[in-house]
């Protein structure tokens, strides 16, 4: 058939000099022969647009419900390159391929894009016992100035003295959940029991509320920003005192009697107890494995040299975290000067006198 000829309704052949005509069959019959209905080229076009625009909302609305942020994922900022690293001064990867995460070596506005699609929640945990509920204030204050902002975030205190938790105002998506606790004599012992509370607090339903568990010390406040670039399945902190050290330099639990030994000729980082945390799962699975531990070595009759820190060495020796937090993230500023490598103090120590507070 030569270009611009086509059958019609009567079988004679029908010219279009201009173009294309098509024909529809809609299935109608006038006396016995199927009738046959022609389109100009242009309102061919207009239908197909149409098709197009109604399938797209209606077909793929998973596509059309993300089309608003299509302008935020197309911003603009330095091309990463292969060989340039981020830092030269520091170790920025583990052995095992865990980003160690320094001021520099990522882009949070790349990091809030990826997790606010995501749309998560997280949780701070936080344990206010006998006089370090006098920390607690500045704890939250500083925290809603600084951890995860714009996020929804639940701080879950863990106190022996409910009535003494302080009134904080919070920002929009943010809540605090006061959960009782008894106290033990012993500074050491309220400490080991934390990994026991954190991991019976995971085993409730409560936990379905929240995607990633941060577990800090209260006696700290946030100086600089703390966000999303420090989540991750399993996360721990270097201690500040031990990151430059070799390993036989540790204060690991030395006594192979204790769930926690680690020999001298073993150990990757010495990580402080004060702020680990990651996903939900992985933070149950951490305080249930230290807590079982704890419960042998007072079996045993035997205590480790740093307790619930000396056990969280050990399993984070074992079962590798994700992602490690530079010092940056636990800092010391009344016992270390601020070193040059760091470029921000983001959670630091509150002054105190320890004899005064931690039997109290």
């Amino acid at each position: 058939m030569n270009r611009g000829e086509l059958w019609g309704e009567s079988g004679k052949e029908r010219r279009d000099p201009g173009g294309w005509w098509v024909t529809i069959l809609l299935g109608h019959r006038s006396e016995g022969k199927l009738k046959h209905y022609f389109l100009h080229p242009g309102t061919l076009l207009l239908m197909t647009l149409t098709l197009v625009f109604f399938s797209y909302g209606f077909l793929t609305p998973s596509r059309q419900a993300l089309g608003g942020l299509g302008a935020e994922s197309r911003m603009v900022y330095p091309q990463p390159m292969a060989l340039t690293p981020a830092r030269r001064d520091v170790l920025v990867l583990t052995p095992w391929l865990a980003p160690i995460i320094w001021e520099g070596t990522f882009n949070i506005d790349i990091l809030n894009e990826q997790f606010r699609l995501q749309n998560i929640t997280v949780g701070l945990s936080v344990f206010a016992v006998k006089k370090y509920i006098t920390f607690l204030r500045l704890f939250l204050e500083s925290a809603e100035q600084h951890f995860m902002v714009g996020y929804r975030v639940t701080y879950y205190v863990f106190t022996d003295r409910p009535a003494d938790v302080p009134q904080v105002g919070l920002g929009p998506r943010r809540r605090l959940a006061v959960l009782p606790v008894r106290s033990y004599p012993r500074w050491q012992d309220v400490s080991m029991r934390r990994m026991q509370m954190i991991s019976q607090f995971l085993e409730q339903p409560s936990r379905q509320e929240m995607d990633y568990l941060v577990c800090a010390d209260v006696d700290m406040k946030f100086q600089d920003h703390v966000g999303v670039e420090i989540l991750t399945p399993l996360f721990g902190t270097l201690h500040p005192g031990f990151y430059t050290s070799k390993r036989d330099a540790f204060t690991y639990e030395r006594r192979p009697q204790s769930q926690a030994y680690i020999p001298h000729d073993q150990g990757d980082f010495y990580y402080m107890g004060a702020f680990f945390g990651g996903s939900v799962a992985e933070v149950h699975r951490l305080t249930k494995a230290c807590h079982e531990a704890m419960a042998v070595d007072r079996a045993n009759n035997i205590e480790a040299v740093w307790h619930d820190e000396s056990h969280l060495n050990k399993y984070l020796l074992l079962r590798k975290p994700t992602k490690v937090l530079s010092p940056e993230y636990l800092w010391d500023l009344h016992m270390l000067p601020w070193p040059s490598v760091l470029k921000k103090l983001r959670f630091v120590a509150v002054h105190k006198n320890h004899q005064e507070i931690r039997n109290r």
